[in-house]
């Protein structure tokens, strides 16, 4: 899935900081991967056997977690009749077309003479949304499904729906014609299950992140907050639609959710620096690891003092090719210097 921010090209070079900066040598380390996104820091360390707490005030964020990171054994849908994974998928993937909230809200015939037409998926794949998605419920409520297999089941929907959204790769806008990725049909496919020892501890919540920091400790706490004033809850608001499936108020041309309570703070020049400080001293972690470029809200400086106010501290810096959501755009620059800021916390602050 493409992503603004993924780390998912650079794991490397977040683990070899790691291991340069740190002392830890025990291996039931506990790793916070605090703004999650993707999974991607996360799921990488899962398989270094640590344990993860995972963490993502989007819904959607949530749910791809609560698959990567909280199921750790292999799924079977022992209580349906189409038991197996391969019965499953192939009866969703047939399913009878249904109308629902997708088609009726974001495909050019579902808007049709309305005050605003949408053209995010083509009529055939918003049908295929609306139906899987309807039946993955109908499941839940039925107690037909676990719950590791409901999260499991909508991962796999939103993965696929991505695939075929006529997007530039995120949503605050549609496409003006279908393009050859949207114009194919959607096809739900069984996504990687990863597997650990059954001792492994991993947590997933839903929180924000100065809340959930007050709550949990551990060995290493990795950040990876918005850099900027770009709010996800309005790049994303499909992947959140489709996760909930809640039948929003929506508003505008792009029909983006009403709700306007999510964004971050990180997102707020006059409030993230307070922000940030508040989570590093809340922080009950020996390590703390920020990754932030050099087009972030807080100057570089300003991140320094701020964490050098708490221990040992020390930044590495890498160049990283920029994400860009379409090639119509001009843009500044190809590549960003991602820097990865490294704490030890004084023991009178852990």
């Amino acid at each position: 899935m493409n992503y603004i921010g993924s780390k998912l090209s650079i794991l490397d070079y977040i683990e070899n900081t790691i291991q340069d900066f740190t002392e830890i040598k025990d291996e039931q380390i506990t790793f916070c991967d605090i703004f999650a996104g993707t999974s991607s820091v996360g799921k990488y360390f899962k398989n270094k056997g640590y344990n993860v707490i995972s963490n993502d005030i989007e819904y959607y964020s949530y749910v791809n977690a609560k698959h990567y990171i909280e199921n750790n054994k292999d799924i079977s849908f022992e209580k349906l009749k189409q038991n197996g994974i391969q019965n499953v998928f192939k009866y969703l993937n047939n399913l009878n077309d249904k109308k629902g909230f997708i088609y009726q809200n974001y495909t050019i015939t579902g808007t049709k003479n309305q005050k605003y037409e949408r053209k995010y998926f083509t009529e055939e794949n918003a049908l295929k949304i609306d139906s899987i998605r309807n039946k993955i419920e109908e499941w839940k409520n039925r107690n037909l499904i676990e719950e590791n297999e409901y999260y499991y089941l909508i991962t796999c929907l939103l993965e696929a729906s991505d695939k075929v959204a006529n997007t530039a790769s995120v949503y605050e806008a549609f496409l003006k014609d279908i393009k050859k990725s949207a114009s194919k049909t959607l096809e739900l496919k069984p996504l990687e299950i990863l597997t650990n020892s059954p001792e492994k501890r991993y947590l997933v919540k839903n929180i924000d992140a100065n809340q959930l920091v007050k709550e949990v400790s551990g060995d290493i706490l990795y950040m990876d907050p918005p850099y900027n004033t770009r709010k996800y809850d309005t790049n994303y608001h499909m992947l959140e639609t489709i996760a909930l499936y809640d039948n929003p108020k929506i508003k505008g041309k792009t029909g983006v959710r009403e709700e306007t309570n999510k964004r971050s703070k990180y997102c707020i020049k006059k409030e993230v620096e307070s922000t940030f400080e508040d989570l590093i001293k809340n922080a009950d972690f020996k390590y703390i690891f920020l990754s932030y470029n050099d087009e972030g809200i807080i100057p570089l400086n300003r991140v320094k003092e701020i964490m050098s106010k708490y221990g040992e501290y020390k930044v590495y810096e890498q160049k990283h090719k920029r994400f860009k959501a379409d090639n119509n755009r001009n843009y500044l620059k190809d590549s960003t210097i991602e820097y990865i800021h490294c704490l030890k916390k004084c023991d009178k602050f852990v």
